[in-house]
């Protein structure tokens, strides 16, 4: 079996090093290029991980960082894609929830007196 594959996203890392501290500093740089997008993609494209993203943006983001796809987008091996749950005929990981599958801690529950 081939092992899945995820990414990084250093876009506000990669800004930063070129001296752009701000999302509102790369709006106009886009428009430029024809990219319109509104104050909270922008923002969203910068601190956050896009599921998705056309080529022309990846194409004018390069252009106005003079950057590489590397620098922008780092490969990684996907974590926890193995994992079985004990609905599925697998034994939960230790010490997790066999439902969840995930660490978070249960919610206290308020019983009347």
């Amino acid at each position: 079996m081939t092992p899945k594959l995820d990414y990084r996203w250093h876009l506000r890392e990669v800004m930063a090093t070129r001296g752009m501290f701000s999302t509102t500093d790369l709006r106009p740089l886009l428009a430029e290029r024809g990219i319109d997008l509104s104050p909270s993609q922008t923002y969203r494209l910068v601190v956050e991980r896009p599921e998705r993203l056309s080529l022309k943006t990846l194409m004018a983001l390069l252009d106005i960082l003079g950057c590489t796809m590397d620098e922008l987008i780092e490969p990684v091996a996907a974590v926890g894609s193995r994992r079985r749950s004990a609905a599925a005929g697998g034994a939960a990981a230790p010490g997790k929830d066999a439902g969840l599958g995930d660490s978070r801690p249960k919610r206290a529950r308020i019983v009347p007196e």
